[in-house]
């Protein structure tokens, strides 16, 4: 009796098949990821300022958001310095100015003199990422690239997403939203204000600060969206073509002052010296709002003040009779005060 002949859709042959299409799978992703760290390379900008001196590291990342110049990165130290220096991916330094930034988000946007720069496209920028997806992570971490030598580059996936402001009194920072967790070593020294993108190359986010975990002596390894990023860079952008319109103002004949609010500022030692109090007067607007020694001024207004000097500028544009709302970091928490003068 002859045995029954084996259909051409066994399990071998479904097998067989399996493994080629996995091959192949494997094939294309080994060819394509170079092409993809290739053209997100030239995106990558090294950034230099502050640190060194209290023992800080005086470098971190960024990435170029448009063709004229405009450099997104994180909020730090690093930039409290009037020359910031931006390094391009072929080599190339430039000085970078600062057109704002936004503590709350822990971005900072740059500007360089430069134009068809190649660019991540922010109003392109929809990607979100999912638990599990694998990514990428672009930075400068350790200073290892200094001139021409391309950026760092981590692969990992998603572990979670969550938001920071859960983990408050643990993490000290100054953001409260949305992170993706990583399970790659992304968050190290220069890393902040790094690129995390997917596998081909789409703009996910940008990676965070070092942040230890206070209860467990663990470092976290996170990004900031990109779509939550996005209306923070357009105020920011939008914020200095305000102030600079602010300025072509004539200013009011009685305005306030840090006199007459009872601020004092540490003494104009640096070019740029922070706004920083030293001394609050007894019975001054800014005693009777709670004020303290060490609050450094980030905003006066919208308009965030980055040394004593645009503190005292923006002061001079408000009329004594309206309320001076000032917003000041105090021991990684930021706070708002509304302040009336009293003479």
């Amino acid at each position: 009796m002859p045995l029954p002949r084996q259909s051409s859709t066994g399990p071998c042959v479904v097998l067989t098949l399996a493994l080629v299409l996995f091959a192949v799978t494997e094939l294309s992703a080994q060819t394509t990821l170079p092409s993809v760290i290739s053209d997100v390379q030239p995106k990558m900008v090294k950034i230099y300022g502050a640190g060194g001196i209290r023992g800080l590291e005086s470098y971190q990342s960024g990435f170029l958001i448009s063709e004229e110049g405009h450099i997104l990165t994180a909020w730090s130290y690093v930039l409290d310095t009037d020359y910031v220096t931006a390094v391009l991916d072929d080599g190339r330094k430039f000085k970078a100015e600062t057109v704002g930034a936004d503590p709350r988000s822990d971005i900072a946007v740059l500007k360089i003199d430069i134009q068809g720069a190649p660019h991540f496209s922010l109003p392109d920028a929809s990607s979100v990422g999912q638990t599990g997806d694998r990514v990428l992570a672009f930075s400068n971490l350790y200073g290892i690239a200094a001139g021409n030598e391309p950026s760092s580059v981590l692969h990992g996936h998603i572990s979670a997403k969550t938001d920071l402001k859960a983990r408050k009194g643990v993490f000290e920072t100054t953001y409260n939203g949305p992170v993706y967790v990583l399970d790659a070593m992304t968050n190290n020294a220069g890393a902040a204000g790094g690129a995390l993108t997917d596998f081909q190359g789409n703009l996910l986010g940008m990676l965070g600060k070092e942040l230890l975990n206070s209860q467990t002596n663990t470092w976290l390894n996170f990004a900031l969206p990109i779509t939550d990023l996005k209306p923070r860079v357009d105020d920011i952008l939008a914020g200095r073509v305000r102030r600079d319109e602010a300025a072509q103002r004539p200013r009011p004949a009685d305005h306030h002052s840090l006199q007459r609010l009872g601020i004092v500022l540490i003494p104009n030692v640096l070019v740029k010296t922070p706004p920083f109090v030293e001394k609050i007067d007894t019975g001054s607007p800014a005693a009777s709002q709670g004020l303290q020694p060490d609050d450094l001024v980030l905003f006066v207004g919208p308009n965030m003040v980055q040394s004593r000097n645009e503190m005292i500028e923006e002061l001079s544009y408000i009329d004594r009779l309206d309320a001076v709302k000032l917003t000041v970091l105090r021991d990684q928490e930021l706070i708002e005060f509304e302040l009336i003068s009293q003479d």
